[in-house]
């Protein structure tokens, strides 16, 4: 945090939320999460209509961006994702080990 500022005074152009009232900012204001029903949305719409429905779908669900070259950016990267893959399932032993 700047000295002399406080916490609820804007900077960069965001606002700031307060940390537990000690008076420090949070450091990932400019984050977004993204659920994986908003990024499949997000990619339906890129690939049926294109990058610049897309941006629109994406500052329709996220109305905090603002800029229109930022939200084409984060939809051609959200369109470029691909699903999680399933995690591997532990190995259930038949028999138990030979003991030597």
């Amino acid at each position: 945090m700047a000295p002399g500022r406080r916490c609820d005074q804007p900077m960069d152009g965001f606002s700031h939320a307060c940390l537990a009232g000690r008076g420090a900012c949070g450091h990932a204001i400019g984050m977004f999460i993204v659920t994986e029903a908003d990024a499949a949305a997000i990619r339906a719409v890129f690939d049926q209509e294109g990058e610049l429905s897309a941006a629109i779908e994406l500052r329709r669900r996220f109305p905090g961006i603002a800029d229109n070259a930022k939200a084409r950016a984060c939809a051609r990267s959200i369109a470029g994702w691909t699903p999680r893959p399933a995690r591997p399932r532990p190995v259930t032993r038949l028999r138990p080990p030979k003991s030597f």
